[in-house]
């Protein structure tokens, strides 16, 4: 699919998962942290990001005055859902799971594990993205005729890019954190997968 743009409508609907979920701990706060500094190499108003954010407009502006406030903005294709670094595919993973787990109404294998995720209790790490692959794979094989084709072919891809690390990542999986690009691409992946359903 081609390149989109990243939209306030994209932005506030991540940003409110996200704060709902923030008492998650530090990480989350991090990845806030990251999205504000991402916005404002959009060229975004302060006012726009801390409302988009929850966060005061005197500490998105302190935050924006700590980071240099002349963060480039981000390449078009880190908005592309095909790219293959790993913390894009976890991302898209933990995004489809959560499509399924709301489409089968908590009935999914996966829910559980995306419940973890959403809580902080549960990390990206080798051992839980396997755990949520086999997971995704058991609910598309059980719920066939439930599941929209899409997801089966969201899933292809992702896995298809997790069992082919990518060697060389390039400038859009560099300049933002891992966790801010796993959190893109999560919002990016149920958006798409909200409009195929």
């Amino acid at each position: 699919m081609a390149d989109e743009e990243f939209t306030e409508e994209q932005a506030g609907r991540m940003l409110a998962g996200m704060n709902e979920i923030i008492r998650a701990g530090e990480e989350m706060r991090k990845v806030r942290t990251e999205m504000i500094k991402l916005f404002a190499g959009f060229g975004w108003t302060q006012e726009k990001i801390a409302r988009l954010t929850g966060v005061s407009q005197p500490a998105v502006s302190k935050q924006v005055t700590k980071s240099g406030g002349d963060a480039a903005p981000p390449s078009p294709t880190t908005f592309s859902l095909d790219q293959y670094d790993a913390p894009w595919l976890e991302g898209r993973l933990w995004g489809l799971a959560e499509q399924i787990s709301e489409t089968l109404h908590g009935a999914a294998r996966c829910t559980h594990h995306v419940e973890a995720v959403a809580r902080g209790k549960k990390h990206f790490t080798p051992r839980t993205v396997d755990e949520l692959r086999r997971l995704v794979e058991e609910d598309l094989r059980l719920h066939r005729a439930d599941l929209p084709g899409s997801y089966r072919d969201a899933y292809d891809r992702i896995s298809r890019g997790l069992d082919v690390p990518l060697k060389n990542t390039g400038t859009a999986a560099t300049t933002t954190t891992a966790s801010v690009r796993r959190t893109l691409a999560h919002r990016i992946q149920r958006d798409r997968l909200g409009e195929h359903a």
